[in-house]
């Protein structure tokens, strides 16, 4: 199984491919997106990164806080999607 990461603060140039490396350092990444804007195709910031369970609590400690182009990025366990109403 796998577990979806929150990853925010992102610099704004960052590539998927860029995430997916910085992250497959530290553990075996499934897959990584970046979030971007539907209008302008600009990111917004943010990304999401799975890995498998068992590396979730690895990925985290070792990537919550560190620097990205001179960013400090912020990871955890990404939260249910909530409906909108």
């Amino acid at each position: 199984m796998t577990k979806t990461l929150y990853v925010g603060n992102l610099p704004w140039g960052t590539s998927e491919e860029e995430l997916a490396s910085v992250f497959a350092e530290h553990v075996e990444v499934k897959g990584c997106r970046i979030i971007t804007d539907r209008e302008t195709g600009r990111s917004r910031g943010f990304g999401f990164v799975e890995v498998a369970d068992e590396d979730v609590e690895k990925a985290v400690e070792a990537m919550n806080g560190a620097q990205l182009r001179g960013r400090e990025i912020i990871v955890n366990e990404a939260r249910p999607r909530q409906p909108k109403f």
